[in-house]
């Protein structure tokens, strides 16, 4: 029978110091894991006592690096489409102002996603997330609350102006104001379901914004 007993152990052939910091470094790195699960568990599970006791310090932890957009056991998943759209007013070099069409945003996304293997995060989630940041820090008013509020409305001008700034300028108008509305429409049902729901569109229009030099991308030339 072959004898295991004279095998090298790596472990065991290291100084007594070196085996405490190792031993340590290693549950030092557990600690760290275990933290950051179930930080990460109370962040998307369902409001519970623990999570609402130490609300504060999930948050702390997890803004802004680990933020996540789920929740575990969703009891209402998304049922609407939503789609945000964009348009301009612009002062052309003769003195005259023009108002562009609308155009769509989230459509232009949803194209350069379809048959992409690897559609990029910007692609995927920039718009959506800010719009929905947009959504979580303004009143049915469409007034900001609190600084949030304000910052999600720069970063919408500012991703707005970073896709359309050329387009709308190439014919030689310069952008004065720009609006920004959300067109959300309800999913429709399975066919094996009675339930009845609206197909008709529901608009939420922001009011014009005035375009500043801060809001352009960075170099660009919109005197």
């Amino acid at each position: 029978m072959q004898s295991y007993g004279d095998e090298p152990r790596p472990l065991a052939a290291l100084s007594l110091p070196s085996r405490i910091i190792i031993g340590t470094a290693a549950c030092a790195v557990a600690v760290v894991v275990a933290v950051h699960v179930a930080m990460m568990f109370l962040h998307v599970a369902p409001s519970n006592t623990l999570s609402k006791q130490q609300g504060a310090l999930i948050s702390d932890y997890v803004y802004p690096e680990y933020e996540q957009n789920w929740k575990l056991f969703a009891p209402n998943p998304l049922q609407q489409n939503t789609h945000v759209q964009v348009r301009a007013q612009l002062r052309t070099e003769g003195g005259a102002a023009r108002t562009t069409g609308w155009t769509d945003l989230t459509a232009r996304d949803g194209r350069a996603i379809l048959h992409n293997p690897l559609p990029s995060h910007t692609q995927q989630n920039q718009l959506r997330r800010g719009w929905e940041l947009f959504l979580n820090t303004h009143n049915a008013q469409n007034r900001p609350v609190g600084l949030r509020g304000e910052l999600s409305e720069r970063y919408i001008r500012r991703i707005v102006l970073l896709r359309m700034e050329d387009e709308w300028t190439r014919s030689g108008g310069r952008i004065e104001r720009i609006q920004v509305r959300s067109q959300t429409t309800a999913v429709r049902p399975p066919p094996w379901s009675s339930e009845k729901i609206s197909d008709k569109p529901v608009f939420r229009v922001l009011p014009w914004w005035q375009v500043t030099a801060d809001d352009l991308p960075e170099g660009a030339n919109n005197q």
